[in-house]
């Protein structure tokens, strides 16, 4: 008697399904009546949409989170927002570490796989510390928000300030104070700041993290040199992004009477720089979108589309790989054969992998954008806004998302979910596997190009 064949998933389709696996029972739970706030369970279709934002870290809502879920509703919408930010995989992990359980080969295999890490060892410690500094940095942002929240609301204050420290964090966007995000904060330092630092954190990936406080515990290499390659990408991009956006923003918008205009000059600045955080992935919205002018509309879309740094809770193509494709276009442009950056040469598979990451996103909002074009007959501006915001998973909108039909909504639950598990992991996912051919050389034929 022949014996079954066994089904054998690569780590990749794992991972891609513990996250679909995760949406489906956070929409199980959603669309029951005690998660709606007033006892009557909400269609299906927006309790699958929730909980594809939440896992997904995005912030797109078709429903108002404040008002439309009870505690129940707004408890498994923060858990999922938790479990998204981290990795289904990474919770996982911990808990069987909680547990005293040791992890094996394959789920070492799965976290390598989860952080794109280069190798097996120290992944239990390096589970641990993401965990425990992903609570301590959320603590902290819940403490300063209770020092605002607390005193406006009472005692749901505490719960509205461990929500938004969570969301910023995770770089999820949602929030329950309202139904306008934080439009009544955009003049409010001590909001928009933890707000940004708390994405900035999110956003700035583990790998960083702990390369930051690696070099920090070593006096005799406590300075910028000392920092890996990777780190040195990853902040000096951020920050590039950050404050020029933040500055092409203010320029854009200054005397513009639907945003900045009525501000003082701090303000304005305050306003602009956070404009300028909140589209790389997170979505809280201190500004109206809709009221942006036509610059600043297509500055944030190219913040949104290139979003945080990797293996943190971000989305976009991130820093690295746009710093990646810059530099190796300039090598190209000047005659050089090598892209470097901070004196070492980029890897021409760093350099493959960047410039498919990018074609992989682009082919997937201009899909998304023309499908939801057709299905909502929307205007242009109000379509590629929201179709970046879901690739990219940030959840800024110019106010389609309630309005969208059921064929809109399953589209942008297709875009967050594959924005979310990235355009080379469903490609990898997705792959028919080949006979090794390697070895295999076709020969070299000259093009043209360009």
């Amino acid at each position: 008697m022949k014996k079954q064949a066994r089904i054998s998933l690569t780590t990749t389709q794992i991972i891609l399904l513990s996250f679909l696996l995760a949406i489906l029972a956070g929409s199980c739970l959603l669309a029951l009546p005690v998660s709606a706030a007033d006892g009557q369970a909400v269609s299906y279709i927006d309790a699958l949409f929730t909980a594809t934002t939440a896992t997904c870290v995005t912030g797109l809502v078709t429903l108002t989170t404040a008002t439309a879920w009870s505690g129940f509703g707004q408890a498994v919408i923060l858990v999922l927002i938790q479990v998204g930010g981290l990795g289904v995989i990474t919770v996982m992990a911990w808990l069987m570490l909680l547990m005293h359980r040791k992890l094996g080969l394959r789920d070492n295999l799965l976290l390598q796989d989860a952080f794109n890490l280069g190798t097996l060892s120290g992944l239990a410690t390096f589970v641990k510390k993401v965990v425990m500094g992903t609570f301590l940095v959320e603590g902290v942002g819940a403490a300063l928000y209770m020092t605002v929240f607390v005193p406006r609301f009472g005692a749901r204050g505490i719960w509205i300030s461990v929500f938004n420290a969570v969301s910023a964090c995770c770089n999820a966007g949602m929030d329950i104070i309202g139904d306008s995000s934080l439009y009544d904060y955009t003049t409010h330092p001590l909001i928009l700041g933890v707000t940004g630092a708390l994405i900035v954190v999110g956003g700035i990936g583990y790998i960083v993290w702990w390369d930051i406080l690696r070099v920090l515990r070593d006096r005799q290499k406590r300075s910028w040199r000392h920092l890996t390659l990777h780190s040195k990408i990853a902040l000096a991009t951020t920050a590039i992004l950050l404050v020029g956006g933040g500055a092409a923003i203010l320029a854009l918008e200054y005397n513009n009477p639907l945003t900045l205009q009525n501000m003082t000059l701090f303000e304005k600045i305050q306003a602009a720089l956070f404009q300028s955080v909140t589209t790389r992935t997170a979505g809280f919205a201190a500004l109206p979108q809709e009221n942006l002018t036509t610059g600043s509309f297509f500055v944030s879309m190219l913040l949104m589309f290139i979003g945080g740094s990797p293996v943190g809770t971000a989305g976009g193509i991130k820093t690295v790989t746009i710093a990646v494709l810059a530099v190796s276009a300039l090598a190209t442009i000047t005659g050089h054969r090598q892209a470097t950056l901070f004196r070492r040469a980029l890897s021409a598979r760093a350099v493959q992998r960047a410039v498919a990451v990018t074609c992989m996103s682009f082919c997937i909002l201009f899909l998304s954008t023309v499908l939801l074009a057709a299905a909502t007959g929307a205007s242009a501006p109000d379509v590629l806004y929201e179709t970046v915001s879901a690739t990219a998973t940030v959840g800024l909108t110019r106010g389609l998302t309630p309005l969208l039909n059921t064929g809109g909504k399953l589209i942008l639950i297709a875009t967050m979910y594959f924005g979310r598990i990235g355009p080379i992991s469903l490609a990898v996912a997705l792959r028919v596997r080949r006979p090794h051919t390697d070895n295999i050389r076709d020969p070299i034929e000259e093009i043209s190009v360009g």
